[in-house]
């Protein structure tokens, strides 16, 4: 028997299988799509040791986003940078270590000892790029800076004289202090403040002043340490680039002015623009914007262990000038011609 609608009916059956199989294929084309762009998506996690409200430091990670902007790498687009603030906490270093090592980044971009240390402890695998590093082969990070060697490479931010250096600033401007103390966190120094003490007490014992060691762990012996200091005239403070001083700068600051006390800050910028009469030291924006090629070349098959680590090549001075005159002292005109910048 004959059906004349067999194959109307058969042509429709076809029909219809084939537009399932390319609504099928329009409905899996952007699964597929998706989870193709998230296998190409990268991971960098950046862990730095100063406070997220920091607006000095707030700058630094935007020189390595826009670094990495420039190499192609685009945040959302084929990278995803997790960024932790510390705030200078030995605790929370360790803890946001553990936490950005969980999310297995590709490369771990990580700045200060303490927080570098922090990392390290976590991975041996994950390649770290640091910056602000002071001795990174003392620290046990790298075998030799031309030759690293493990996971891990980067920038130091210091010379071993950035103490004695700072010291001699401060007698420069304030010829007249007779004893000067070196602040800093031991927990979160280089080498517990002993990197830094050889040149500050050969520049003391070169002009003639009393070196003070003062190690500090909070605002309160902050306090104590500058109060005694005050006591008598003729006192100084040299601050160490640390990430808990660094932090904590504004009680230094403050407590050197209520004193009477000249304070030099081998720290960014910041701390004379806030109100200490001089800063020196490396520029770190620019150490994290130089990360950035690291960071390429990583994401593209280097190993940290053939990437050397590079000394830092732009310093910065900061004076200000309104702070020494509220403290009697006149600045010379060898430093302001050195200076980067001067606050009037």
């Amino acid at each position: 028997m004959c059906y004349p609608f067999e194959p109307r009916f058969h042509g429709y059956r076809m029909k219809r299988r084939h537009f399932i199989t390319l609504l099928g294929g329009v409905a899996i084309w952007p699964l597929a799509a998706r989870a193709e762009q998230a296998k190409s998506m990268r991971r960098i996690g950046v862990i730095i040791e100063f406070d997220e409200n920091d607006p000095e430091a707030k700058a630094y990670p935007s020189g390595l986003i826009h670094g990495l902007a420039e190499l192609g790498w685009t945040d959302g687009r084929n990278v995803r940078i997790d960024i932790r603030w510390t705030a200078g906490s030995v605790e929370r270093m360790q803890m946001l270590a553990k936490e950005l090592v969980d999310l297995r980044p590709d490369v771990i971009v990580s700045s200060s000892t303490p927080v570098t240390s922090a990392v390290q402890r976590e991975t041996q695998m994950i390649p770290i790029v640091f910056v602000t590093v002071a001795d990174p082969v003392r620290a046990g990070f790298v075998a030799s800076l031309p030759r690293p060697g493990g996971n891990l490479t980067g920038f130091i931010n210091l010379e071993i004289s950035i103490a004695g250096k700072c010291l001699e600033l401060l007698t420069d401007i304030a010829p007249s202090v007779k004893e000067v103390a070196l602040i800093f966190n031991p927990d979160t120094a280089p080498g517990g403040g002993s990197f830094f003490l050889p040149s500050f007490e050969a520049a003391a014992r070169s002009h003639n002043v009393e070196p003070i060691t003062a190690p500090v762990r909070s605002d309160a012996e902050i306090e104590m340490v500058i109060t005694a200091l005050g006591r008598k005239p003729g006192g100084g403070i040299v601050a160490l680039p640390d990430a808990f001083i660094a932090v904590h700068r504004a009680a230094i600051i403050s407590l050197a002015a209520t004193n009477k006390i000249p304070a030099v800050g081998a720290l960014p910028q910041s701390f004379a623009r806030d109100g200490g009469l001089l800063s020196y030291g490396a520029d770190i924006g620019d150490l994290f914007r130089r990360a950035a090629p690291y960071v390429d070349r990583i994401l593209r098959g280097a190993k940290p262990a053939e990437l050397p680590v590079q000394l830092p090549i732009k310093f910065e001075m900061v004076v200000n000038a309104k702070t020494a005159k509220a403290l009697g002292l006149v600045v010379p005109p060898s430093i302001l011609v050195r200076a980067n910048e001067v606050i009037e």
